[in-house]
């Protein structure tokens, strides 16, 4: 039987490329941890701009902009109450707002910019 060596350097041994590896997995990790928990306080802000638009028909303008407000303070969102618009017409409201949240790393923090516009029917049931 006939034993044929490996060449020089191909003995199975990738350590290099599994750490590598390891090291981009961990950071993806560390970005997901820092950012999907913004992300979702954001979306959940939006999905109650949108949820107030639906049943505005008898609620005065000042009332949805409160609730907007302390919304935002649940969801540790810091909304300066000036970025917030809420404007009705007839049949219709259109809300925004815009704000930043600051997401901090070790020696940088990114400012993640939002804006929220909800513009839609009044329905009247």
């Amino acid at each position: 039987m006939i034993r044929l060596r490996k060449p020089f350097g191909a003995r199975g041994e990738g350590n290099v490329g599994c750490i590598l590896w390891a090291l981009v997995f961990i950071l993806v990790v560390f970005v997901a941890w820092k950012m999907v928990p913004v992300k979702m306080a954001s979306a959940k802000l939006h999905d109650f701009m949108d949820e107030q638009g639906k049943f505005a028909k008898d609620t005065p303008e000042e009332r949805i902009y409160k609730s907007i407000v302390q919304k935002a303070n649940e969801l540790d969102i810091p909304l300066d109450p000036k970025a917030l618009e809420v404007q009705r017409t007839n049949d219709y409201i259109k809300m925004k707002v815009r704000y930043t949240i600051p997401v901090e790393f070790p020696g940088y923090t990114y400012q993640w910019k939002f804006e929220h516009v909800v513009d839609r029917p009044i329905f009247y049931f």
